[in-house]
């Protein structure tokens, strides 16, 4: 595999113009490698604790250290952190219902969110056993000009709103991604129009992108995977929600049963990947939003609009491209693929994948299967026909696959 004299002499140009962007991401690396460093001696993690268990696991001492060390790095009162979770929209999922009532009303003050959380919801895509069949009001602020209304804030909370909704990331949008002093502005005026409203964060790709998390920004409650940023590339599986004790507990008791809650959970996994994982993290997000800024870098030398741009700054890993056409969009793909440590010579191919409403295509030659930590690209079959490209457990590995996009596209506007 190899790349032409004029890809390898952008791929240059492209590096010089990003090296003050690359210090001040490095420099936020060693801001959260801190932080984890000393969240762990404070909790002192030892050995012990990446011990298996079994059964009910009652005092499972390396999970109950596991959760303590989540909580004391996301500045939070407790925290939930379970393989149990199939996934970060499980995560999510097991907050809703595990607060939410019927009669008590859900708005998101970011507009629609992602695909697989609307058949959570249920209002735009009617899914058995959503909230809507279990009489839990909804309602979207509408974004303005891309990005959330909040003058509009206080207008659409009411007495019945129990909680609101925050999606940090883009998800499959072109919307700014929040950074955490926009979570700060948005949670504050939820609790100055009304001080009992739960101000709920969808953390999905934005942990350690930035020095604080939204649960130090005014965030009562927020979940995530740990297949995506805090895992570090290391954890199998699993999603983590933390934040504040009585909201987690309600959580708890949704993802066993009332009455269990947190006591209860095995760890069939061994915990040592889940505490290496969260070590290694800020560094591989460093790696990741390398790989974001010259995905961006290159594909604007090339003509194409991208979201954010190279120059923007970040709050979460994902960087998106607007290609134009169902066929640059497959070759994308086909070109991340070729170099990739897994699965490195199969061709991606859109599929209908359960919970989003059009055709997907994904080049994700992953270890753990759909990890969004380590480098992957995807992007629904649908105008203007944007891919969307995360994670990397090494920016080396991420640039190679963006030259390989670039190659692929080229050689198909060529034909």
């Amino acid at each position: 595999m190899s790349f032409s004299k004029e890809i390898l002499a952008l791929k240059e140009s492209v590096l010089e113009e990003l090296s003050a962007s690359f210090r001040e991401i490095g420099r936020i690396s060693e801001e959260n490698t801190l932080k984890v460093l000393a969240a762990m001696r404070e909790c002192k993690v030892s050995d012990i604790h990446f011990n298996t268990s079994s059964g009910y696991a009652y005092d499972d001492i390396g999970r109950a250290k596991l959760e303590e060390l989540y909580a004391k790095v996301f500045g939070a009162e407790s925290a939930l952190v379970r393989t149990q979770f199939v996934s970060g929209t499980h995560a999510l999922a097991t907050v809703l219902f595990g607060i939410l009532r019927p009669g008590d009303k859900l708005v998101s003050l970011t507009g629609a969110p992602y695909d697989t959380m609307q058949t959570v919801i249920g209002y735009a895509a009617p899914s058995p056993g959503s909230l809507k069949e279990y009489g839990i009001l909804y309602e979207e602020l509408p974004l303005r000009e891309g990005r959330v209304d909040a003058e509009k804030i206080a207008e659409i909370i009411d007495e019945k709103t129990k909680m609101v909704l925050i999606q940090r990331s883009r998800g499959y949008s072109q919307r700014p991604t929040l950074r955490i002093e926009d979570i700060r502005e948005i949670c504050a005026e939820v609790h100055r129009k009304k001080p009992g409203c739960i101000a709920f964060v969808d953390n999905c790709y934005g942990e350690f992108v930035e020095e604080q998390e939204p649960t130090q920004a005014g965030a009562d409650i927020m979940a995530g995977s740990l297949i995506k940023n805090p895992g570090g590339g290391l954890a199998p599986t699993g999603g983590y929600i933390v934040g504040r004790k009585d909201l987690v507990e309600l959580a708890a008791y949704r993802l066993t049963a009332p009455g269990m809650g947190a006591e209860l959970g095995a760890s069939l996994v061994n915990n040592r990947l889940f505490f290496q994982g969260l070590f290694l993290a800020p560094h591989v997000v460093s790696q990741a939003i390398k790989g974001a800024l010259f995905a961006a870098g290159i594909f604007e030398r090339l003509g194409y609009t991208t979201y954010p741009k190279a120059s923007a700054s970040r709050g979460d890993i994902i960087q998106a491209i607007e290609l134009g056409s169902p066929e640059k969009l497959i070759a994308f793909c086909g070109g991340v693929q070729q170099y990739s440590p897994v699965d490195s010579f199969v061709k991606p191919e859109p599929w209908d994948m359960p919970g989003y409403a059009d055709p997907i295509i994904m080049a994700a030659g992953t270890f753990v299967q759909g990890a969004s930590i380590e480098f992957s690209a995807d992007g629904p079959m649908r105008p203007p026909y944007n891919v969307y490209l995360q994670g990397g457990l090494t920016f080396e590995q991420v640039m190679f696959g963006i030259l390989g996009a670039a190659t692929e596209i080229e050689r198909l506007s060529a034909e």
